[in-house]
C-alpha cells in the first residue's frame, strides 16, 4: 500500500478498555512499524490525550489526544466494559462518524464493535463481537448481519474483530493486507504468536 504521507494507525485507548484489545494489536503493529520498509506510525491516543486505566487496572499514558491524531489511515476501537457508556454518548458517537469519514480503514476489536453499531457504521454490514454481546449488538443495531463464528470480519472499509485475542488475528491480517502476507508471517515470528491453548 502507497500512501503520500507515512501510513497512521490509531488505537484508540480511553477508561476500563479491555487491556489486550488495546495491547494484543498493538504488539502486532508496533512490531510491523519495526519490520517494514513502510514504516508505519503505531500511536496510542485518548479523547483529550490524557492517561487512561484500563479494565483490569492497567494504565497507560496515549501518544496523542484525539485532536492530536490526525491524519490517521486505521483507526483500531479497542472493546471492554467502557463501551457501553460511550455507545450512547451522542457527542463521542458524532466523532466516531466523523473519523468514518476521515479514516479509510476503521477496525474494531470485541465490544468496539458496539460502538461502531450505535454510531450508524454497520448498519446492514457482516460484523462480528465478543461472543457475549451479540444480543447487545443486535439491540443497538437490528440490521447488522451478526458473525457469530468468525475471528474477524473485514468487510472492506470496516474490520471487526470477536473477543480480546481475535484483534491479535486482526492485526496481522492488517499488515498482511496493508503490506504483504510474507510481512505478516514476519511479524507474526517475531513476537512468537502460535497458540497452542493449554486447557
Amino acid at each position: 500500500m502507497s500512501t503520500g504521507s507515512a501510513l497512521r494507525v490509531g488505537i484508540f485507548v480511553f477508561d476500563d478498555a479491555e487491556e489486550l484489545d488495546v495491547v494484543g494489536p498493538y504488539e502486532v503493529l508496533a512490531a510491523w512499524a519495526a519490520l517494514s520498509e513502510l514504516r508505519p506510525d503505531v500511536l496510542t491516543f485518548s479523547a483529550d490525550g490524557g492517561g487512561v486505566r484500563l479494565a483490569k487496572g492497567l494504565r497507560i499514558v496515549p501518544d496523542r489526544s484525539a485532536d492530536e491524531i490526525t491524519p490517521m489511515h486505521v483507526l483500531v476501537y479497542p472493546g471492554g466494559r467502557g463501551t457501553r457508556a460511550l455507545a450512547h454518548d451522542s457527542d463521542h458517537l458524532n466523532w466516531v462518524r466523523k473519523m468514518r469519514n476521515e479514516v479509510s480503514l476503521m477496525t474494531s476489536v470485541c465490544t468496539g464493535s458496539l460502538v461502531l453499531a450505535a454510531a450508524g457504521l454497520l448498519a446492514g454490514r457482516p460484523a462480528t463481537t465478543h461472543w457475549g454481546a451479540f444480543d447487545e449488538l443486535a439491540a443497538l443495531d437490528p440490521s447488522v448481519a451478526a458473525d457469530t463464528e468468525a475471528r474477524f470480519v473485514d468487510d472492506g472499509d470496516v474490520i471487526t474483530a470477536s473477543g480480546v485475542s481475535a484483534g491479535i488475528d486482526m492485526a496481522l491480517h492488517l499488515v498482511a493486507r496493508l503490506d504483504s502476507y510474507q510481512m505478516a508471517r514476519q511479524v507474526r515470528r517475531a513476537i512468537q504468536y502460535d497458540p497452542e491453548p493449554p486447557v
